[in-house]
């Protein structure tokens, strides 16, 4: 900025002041007034004797469409200095309509414009000789369309046949019409809206009964917004279940797969387990099989002396087998008896 300061400080000025009024006199310029030819202001003029071009309207609701219009006539000619009229609300209201802005706040929208030099307060509807002497205005620059208004089929029809005018083009699909429009058509919806930010019914004229309506409207639209909110987590939440559940399934068929390998593994018919119970159980029956005998140097056993001797073989009598029947056993009694006698 600094440095923009010294090269160029008129420019710096333009960036950081709003646009100058008109005076009431005569433009006070520097070098002579001569009349211009478009292709003399288009080849470029002396610093000191910029090309002067003059562009009017109600600019009511100024927006993006009023700007490139400007734009455009800034940018006619190397050398431009754009000044702009801006009808009264007196004769706005007489030749066009009511209008949204008062003249004070569009003048000052203007001024604001970084495409505008110099605003004209109170601007002819029609432009005359003696304001365009007045204001030594080189040429005016509009749309082509032909604007009828007051009387006449074209009001810049003279400006014309005069060789001074310059067209500029519209932009399609914005307009201060349009806007309006909106606002109509969605009308309940901006007093809804008012009504929300603090406004009164009677700012607003609203009756009584529309204003209970738009507040029983906005509640309702208040308690349609929380169950969304609410409808809106609820299925974020069971997303994130159903995530989890997914993962715990995945997580349990794995260990199950992990679990059923393990036990066959282990149990199955050539398991681990098997194989060891085979191994013992080949042991054991080969150990029962063949026991281990005594150490052949071992010494011999022998009876000690103070136990009696087994009695002769002839004392021991065999035992007889048990009897099967009641007959058999009184037969062997009998027999036994006798066996008796005849030892005695």
């Amino acid at each position: 900025m600094e440095e923009l300061e010294h090269t160029c400080p008129q420019l710096v000025t333009m960036l950081t002041e709003p646009a100058i009024f008109a005076k009431d006199t005569s433009c006070e310029c520097r070098a002579p007034h001569e009349k211009l030819s478009i292709a003399q202001a288009r080849r470029g003029t002396p610093m000191d004797r910029p090309v002067r071009v003059y562009a009017d309207g109600i600019f009511d609701l100024f927006h993006s469409g009023h700007a490139r219009a400007l734009m455009q006539a800034k940018n006619l000619f190397p050398n431009a200095y754009l000044i702009v009229g801006v009808c009264s609300d007196e004769l706005t209201h007489k030749y066009k309509g009511f209008t949204v802005m008062t003249e004070d706040e569009r003048y000052e929208a203007l001024r604001h414009c970084r495409y505008v030099d110099e605003v004209v307060r109170d601007a002819p509807w029609t432009l005359t000789q003696d304001f365009l002497e007045k204001h030594q205005i080189d040429f005016v620059a509009h749309d082509d369309i032909p604007y009828s208004s007051a009387g006449t089929e074209d009001v810049y029809k003279h400006i014309k046949e005069a060789g001074m005018f310059v067209p500029t083009q519209r932009t399609e699909g914005i307009s201060t019409s349009d806007l309006i429009t909106r606002i109509v058509r969605d009308y309940d919806l901006y007093a809804r809206r008012n009504l929300q930010r603090g406004y009164t019914a009677k700012e607003l004229n609203v009756s009584f009964i529309n204003e209970k309506k738009y507040r029983l409207q906005n509640q309702v639209d208040r308690m349609k917004e929380k169950v969304k909110t609410v409808e809106e987590k609820s299925k974020h939440f069971v997303y994130r279940v159903e995530e989890k559940s997914h993962d715990l399934i995945q997580k349990w068929e794995e260990k199950s797969r992990e679990f059923i390998g393990n036990f066959l593994e282990l149990f199955g018919p050539d398991g681990t387990w098997k194989q060891v119970f085979s191994e013992r159980s080949g042991r054991m029956i080969s150990y029962a099989m063949s026991p281990r005998g005594s150490p052949s140097n071992s010494p011999p056993r022998q009876l000690s002396p103070s136990r009696s001797p087994s009695p002769p073989s002839c004392w021991s009598r065999p035992r007889p087998a048990s009897p099967s029947s009641p007959k058999e056993a009184s037969a062997s009694f009998s027999s036994m008896s006798e066996e008796d006698e005849n030892d005695k």
